[in-house]
């Protein structure tokens, strides 16, 4: 199973979030589930993001044109060990 885990500064973590649940159409196109949103506790303003991958090719096409919605974005495609 191959989950991604993207960390995402949001200037805006209100507007951020609003842009991320628009974008739940395009995320399910690309194959992508939600399985988990956390917000740092001391610095709200970054998100980490836990993602089920069902297809790479399209979880990275939506990355590269997602991009953070408009923020920087670390992103790692992860595998169980």
């Amino acid at each position: 199973m191959l989950q991604l885990l993207c960390q995402i500064d949001a200037a805006d973590p209100a507007a951020w979030r609003e842009m991320f649940d628009d974008d739940a159409e395009n995320r399910a196109q690309a194959g992508l589930t939600l399985l988990q949103m956390w917000s740092d506790a001391d610095t709200p303003s970054h998100v980490v993001l836990l993602f089920q991958v069902n297809d790479r090719g399209r979880a990275q096409a939506w990355l590269d044109r997602s991009a953070g919605f408009g923020r920087p974005v670390a992103a790692h495609f992860l595998k169980t060990a």
